[in-house]
């Protein structure tokens, strides 16, 4: 696979990703975390909102690869 195919991928999973991703966060924290106090709610969305970074990395490390022959 080329490398313009995968990023055209890549982009495309990465941004439905982060979709599906924000609004599970706010579901959950909806549900567990908020009316809990700050000492719930600043360590969740902390975690919450870094907790995207892996996998967005992975998906970029995949799309920079070189091209395969």
């Amino acid at each position: 696979m080329n490398i313009r195919r995968r990023k055209a991928i890549g982009t495309a999973a990465t941004v439905v990703f982060l979709i599906v991703y924000a609004l599970v966060m706010m579901a959950v924290g909806g549900m567990l975390v908020v009316g809990r106090g700050p000492l719930f709610e600043l360590p969740f969305y902390a975690l919450a909102g870094a907790g995207w970074l892996p996998a967005v990395m992975g998906l970029i490390r995949w799309m920079s690869k070189p091209d395969t022959p």
